[in-house]
């Protein structure tokens, strides 16, 4: 499934790691489609390990005993998702949140439980055990629970279509891809039979590649096979991670658009960690949280929200909502970074893309150390003459007379809409 506008929502890693709950993802639903949905956030996602009866946060158990139906597939573990028992899977969880006019996500790790291939259990319609698609040899070097599958295998593509039937008749509408984006071309044969399985389960599913960060040189094959790919590891609340993120986003920029999502990763914005401490909150500042996105937004990266939403405070919420924004997010057009050098000393960069509702944007980012003030000549923008400029955060119109002056604090942006 191609999406035409990149991905919103919310996932539970940055707030709950493996050990998120039903009733906890049910309550975010429900502040999402209450403070949310209107603004485009649509998407709660279960993220790793809802198989494990055990998982508590964001260290995995090794060699976890994950539950595990007849035919070598996950299912969620009923002592988190009680709704899930008596073999109903995740289906009256995704109806709860179908109900509430949002889509329904979960992670899935690539390849095959490691206990269904030591246990040889059957694959769905076929004569095959786990056993004889397993590939010993291909594992995950931070989390122990699956073997990746060797798609030539007999068997191998009727286990994937065998997961992804299940998931549709769960009402799964985004997947979560773990293991696999970064390792290309090594497991490039087993994406390629995934996404194919996948766009053939019968339903429009959102397919979304982890970790990063991706492999530049395959951003075709990303674009064949999924609708969103990271670009990064995980993304956590630290401005060196931020600071490298213009630089990724650099790159990749040339590859964003129609159905084709580079991903920035979550949005560690509010209440995090809360399996470690229930008041902790992100380390960015609100010029960095701006500034990021700021980024993300002009870039068109998925925004997928990290923290606690029924924890979300006034700030925070004023962030996730600015429909000038968001509207840079939809409307930006072949966004890319004008330059970024020294101004008066300290490092700055400048972007811009076209506004599809007319006229172009522009994003000024202070990546230094000290405040300045930038003047910004229309000529980099490729204008000229005076101009018709909105600030999208403060919501101020200005007229620019051949350049833009803005002061701007450490860490800090501005993001513009220029106009005749």
């Amino acid at each position: 499934m191609k999406t035409k506008t990149a991905p919103m929502g919310w996932n539970s890693w940055d707030c709950y790691g493996a050990g998120v709950t039903e009733e906890i993802v049910r309550k975010n639903g429900e502040y999402m489609a209450k403070h949310l949905k209107k603004y485009g956030y649509d998407i709660i996602t279960v993220d790793i390990q809802w198989s494990s009866l055990v998982a508590t946060g964001h260290a995995y158990t090794p060699f976890d005993d994950l539950c595990m139906d007849g035919y070598s597939r996950l299912i969620p573990a009923e002592n988190r998702f009680p709704s899930s028992a008596g073999g109903k899977g995740f289906k009256p969880l995704a109806d709860y949140i179908h109900s509430l006019g949002l889509k329904f996500g979960i992670h899935i790790m690539r390849g095959i439980p490691r206990r269904a291939a030591h246990a040889h259990t059957p694959i769905l319609g076929t004569g095959v055990t786990a056993d004889k698609i397993a590939n010993y040899d291909s594992t995950c070097f931070w989390n122990s629970d699956m073997y990746g599958v060797k798609p030539e295998a007999p068997g191998a593509r009727e286990y994937y279509e065998s997961i992804f039937a299940l998931y549709a008749q769960w009402g799964v509408d985004f997947i979560k891809i773990d293991d696999i984006c970064r390792e290309l071309p090594r497991f490039e044969e087993e994406l390629i039979l995934i996404s194919d399985c996948l766009k053939n389960c019968g339903r429009d599913i959102i397919f979304s590649l982890s970790p990063g960060p991706a492999v530049l040189e395959k951003s075709e094959l990303y674009k064949q096979v999924a609708d969103m790919w990271r670009i990064t590891d995980d993304f956590w609340d630290r401005w060196d991670l931020l600071y490298n993120m213009f630089e990724r986003c650099e790159k990749w920029s040339v590859h964003t658009g129609a159905g084709n999502w580079p991903d920035c990763d979550m949005l560690p914005v509010g209440a995090l960690n809360q399996d470690e401490d229930p008041d902790c909150r992100t380390c960015f500042t609100k010029d960095e949280q701006i500034t990021m996105m700021n980024l993300w937004c002009i870039f068109r990266s998925p925004l997928i929200i990290g923290g606690e939403l029924t924890k979300t405070d006034d700030f925070t919420l004023s962030l996730l909502t600015n429909e000038n924004v968001l509207r840079m997010h939809s409307l930006s057009r072949h966004a890319h970074q004008v330059w970024r050098r020294k101004v008066k000393g300290v490092e700055c960069a400048l972007w811009t893309a076209i506004c599809a509702g007319g006229g172009q944007y522009a994003g000024v980012f202070n990546l230094g150390e000290e405040s300045v003030e930038c003047e910004i000549p229309l000529g980099d923008l490729e204008l000229e003459g005076s101009k018709d400029m909105l600030e999208l955060w403060s919501n101020e119109a200005s007229r620019a007379q051949d350049k833009i002056m803005v002061n701007i604090r450490p860490h800090a942006s501005a993001a513009f809409l220029i106009t005749e």
